[in-house]
């Protein structure tokens, strides 16, 4: 795997950046997909999300100053993408993003590319009753595995508080999984 800096050196360099970008979307675009489609909930949302997110990147690459790891910067980037199209589709079908959340949830069973079983639904359905911020903050921890200080990069958030969040996501989806057993 090529290093951050040089990848990023080739980004922003005009003769590189063709090549550059393609190593950048074949590494990335997994793991991004999969942070997306955790907010998204749906396949095909989940993919004009991250051909969004990577164009944004393409267009911006020349203003990123490495003040964050790369990752991190394409992750807000992704979170902030997924977050506008949520919002966007609630102000469409005119609904609350709770009552989107569950019409959401409702087509998840009806997708072809979810995988899940019944525990998986329940455990989106328990996510679903999460504030925004909890839900994202449970997401990259227990999904992602990512580390406090590599999610406080990406929401700009401190550490004592994401701990804080994921804390009180983790007793939330507990009761909730308790009170449906």
């Amino acid at each position: 795997m090529i290093a951050e800096e040089t990848l990023v050196q080739d980004l922003q360099h005009p003769e590189t950046r063709s090549q550059a970008f393609e190593v950048l979307v074949d590494t990335y675009k997994q793991r991004l997909y999969w942070h997306i489609r955790r907010i998204v909930l749906n396949h095909d949302d989940a993919d004009d999300v991250l051909q969004n997110t990577f164009i944004k990147v393409y267009k911006n690459i020349k203003g990123f100053k490495g003040e964050s790891k790369l990752y991190s910067w394409m992750y807000r980037i992704a979170t902030n993408e997924a977050l506008t199209l949520l919002k966007s589709n609630a102000k469409k079908l005119d609904v609350g993003s709770g009552e989107l959340q569950d019409r959401m949830l409702g087509n998840l069973k009806a997708d072809v590319y979810f995988e899940g079983d019944a525990i998986q639904l329940k455990l989106q359905k328990a996510m679903a009753t999460l504030p925004e911020k909890q839900k994202l903050v449970f997401n990259m921890k227990y999904f992602e595995e990512l580390k406090y200080t590599e999610i406080s990069e990406i929401l700009e958030t401190s550490v004592g508080g994401l701990k804080a969040s994921y804390h009180l996501a983790v007793k939330k989806i507990e009761a909730y999984l308790k009170e449906e057993a």
